[in-house]
């Protein structure tokens, strides 16, 4: 609501002396604070990973004490729309303090001891704080939703309040009209609360709410005393400079009244910014961003392929409003792989930390005004739990299947064969695991051209057509069966080694021989002659349980070679392809015989 200054002035519109005597108080009450908590002990911080003999990890049975739900986004005057997005950054940097917290019996949860003073150097950003009547812009404004939201929690557990502040005015639409509402203040208006069972406080956004939820035991737990509605303050604390109030607050951005010294310039709000988050290559996804981005959009990418020459990150980069890279990093990355082992645990660990850093990197990177992300699947389960994500919609460029179905299916292949010593040598921990499956349910979009990738997601997955290489078209004429893999369990080589047995065939093998140096005993094989691997080829086969990005199958449809691919390799319905089921070997045979068959008599 906008005011003129005759209404203002008879509301006492704030002064730089008003603001000064204010200041001055802020500044003996954040002393008294410090000193009272220094020499009669105050709230204490409490790490996720600091779990003593109590902890939630040791309970049988844990429950959802209380929940406390609220939307981030309000309706509101379009130029307030930058200190929305602030506030809601402000709350996603200040949750990560607070999430997987554990609270030990009779402890003290402290707001300001936990969450920390919320200064830019700490990441934050200017929301609205409510102050001497308006809603001005600060760094660290909006975290009173947080407060609220923690101190209706605890009165719901039933927890002992310990010390709760009021608002002294009510925001229409907030919590405060039920009160229920916890103001807090650096550091000397603060949200304690205490309770005699170990609990956990998980606190997250999504898309367009923050929870807060405690966990605790209830089964075993002492009865709570009933928590007061409304504790009295400290008797230590002076009181707050009084100030009437107006019914409905001013906005610093959008009162429009310039002779106030708090007056802000309108600026042009800028909405809708997107930020493409990409690591390799693929033309598929190029093509995507290329057609969905906009000139306000950011790119993040590891270094500018096209200009160096780097195939592999060879992304567009025209028509963005800001593209920023990671050159250190891809330098630092690209030393370390070549050190790594072609197969093994070392290696699946390296590339999963390689991802973290690109994400956190990338998330440095990019400003709180990013309303929506597109991301590189590898990266987002880092995201996710990292709270970037939170208050924001995204989609996911999937480059593979889920963690959680990859493993179950390596799973089933290491059951078929149990002599592999490459199906079961490493699984990602369970916390990487849940966290992208709670990502990808909260993804608004999954975009691939995997067609067994796109079947999972059902009508969430936005399909794209696979990008076929340019070629000139080659007889096919060949007699060479090619495998266009490493002799590693999970593309197939065992089924293929046994087709070939049975068919009587000999195998190009377009990789190095992990599986042990004796796996293709029985069974004439030859090494793919570099880049001209296609030579004489008359087939390629690929009946892989997991084949994420099929390249070498594209090369040889496009240059006119018949293919056999299992379902998992994603090309269903893609002309010059023949698709067999998962670890079927009857299948495979029948499809190679008839094939072979087929281009003998052509």
């Amino acid at each position: 609501m906008k005011h003129d200054s005759a209404a203002l002035a008879e509301n006492k519109m704030p002064t730089r002396l008003s603001a000064a005597v204010f200041c001055l108080k802020v500044a003996i009450l954040q002393m008294q604070r410090a000193l009272q908590d220094t020499f009669a002990g105050g709230g204490k911080r409490y790490s996720p990973s600091s779990a003593k003999a109590c902890s939630l990890a040791e309970l049988e049975q844990v429950a959802t004490l209380a929940e406390s739900t609220t939307p981030l986004w309000r309706e509101s005057d379009p130029l307030e729309h930058m200190l929305q997005l602030g506030k809601v950054h402000n709350l996603r940097t200040a949750v990560r303090q607070l999430n997987g917290v554990e609270v030990p019996a009779g402890g003290t949860f402290s707001f300001w001891a936990q969450v920390g003073r919320a200064t830019r150097a700490r990441g934050y950003v200017d929301g609205r704080e409510l102050r001497e009547g308006c809603l001005i812009p600060t760094v660290g404004g909006g975290l009173c939703q947080l407060s609220n939201a923690l101190y209706d929690a605890a009165l719901k557990a039933g927890f002992e309040i310990i010390e709760r502040h009021s608002h002294s005015q009510v925001v229409p639409g907030s919590v405060a009209e039920q009160g229920r509402d916890a103001t807090i203040f650096w550091n000397y208006v603060d949200l304690r609360f205490r309770s005699r069972r170990t609990f956990r406080i998980e606190a997250y956004l999504s898309t367009d709410t923050l929870i807060v939820r405690l966990h605790g035991d209830s089964s075993t737990c002492i009865a709570e005393t009933p928590a007061a509605e409304s504790p009295p303050k400290s008797k230590n604390f002076l009181p707050l400079l009084t100030v009437p109030h107006m019914a409905d607050p001013n906005s610093c951005v959008s009162c429009g009244v310039n002779d106030c010294f708090r007056y802000v310039e309108p600026r042009k709000q800028v909405k809708g910014r997107t930020a493409y988050l990409v690591d390799e290559y693929w033309p598929e996804y190029d093509q995507y961003i290329s057609e969905h981005r906009a000139e306000i959009d950011t790119l993040c990418l590891p270094i500018e392929g096209l200009k160096f020459d780097k195939a592999n990150y060879a992304w567009t980069t025209t028509g963005f409003g800001m593209v920023h890279t990671a050159k250190l990093f891809t330098a630092r990355r690209s030393i370390e792989s070549r050190r790594l082992a072609n197969q093994g645990a070392a290696r699946q660990q390296a590339l999963l930390n390689q991802q973290r850093q690109l994400a956190r990197i990338y998330a440095d990177i990019f400003k709180y005004d990013i309303e929506h992300v597109v991301v590189s699947q590898g990266m987002l389960p880092f995201l996710w739990m990292d709270g970037v994500l939170g208050g924001r919609t995204f989609d996911v460029l999937m480059t593979a299947l889920p963690m959680v179905r990859l493993q179950q299916r390596l799973d089933g292949a290491s059951a078929m064969h149990r002599d592999s010593v490459t199906l079961g040598d490493f699984r990602a921990a369970q916390t990487l695991l849940d966290a992208e499956t709670e990502a990808l349910r909260r993804a608004r979009k999954i975009i691939t051209p995997h067609s067994e990738i796109a079947s999972i997601f059902s009508e969430k997955a936005e399909k794209l057509n696979w990008i076929l290489p340019k070629l000139p078209k080659q007889s096919a004429s060949g007699r060479k069966v090619i495998f266009p893999a490493a002799t590693v369990g999970r593309k197939g080589a065992f089924e293929l080694r046994e087709a070939a047995r049975v068919l009587k065939l000999s195998v190009v093998v377009g990789g190095p021989q992990l599986e042990g140096e004796n796996f293709w005993q029985d069974v004439s094989v030859e090494h793919a002659n570099g880049g001209n691997w296609l030579d004489q080829a008359g087939l390629v086969v690929l009946p892989a349980f997991v084949e994420n990005n099929p390249r070498r199958l594209l090369t040889a449809v496009a240059a006119g070679v018949p293919v056999i691919a299992s379902t998992a390799c994603g090309l269903e319905n893609v002309s010059g392809v023949t698709t067999v089921p998962t670890g079927n070997l009857d299948a495979l045979c029948l499809a190679m015989e008839s094939a072979l068959t087929a281009g003998s008599t052509a």
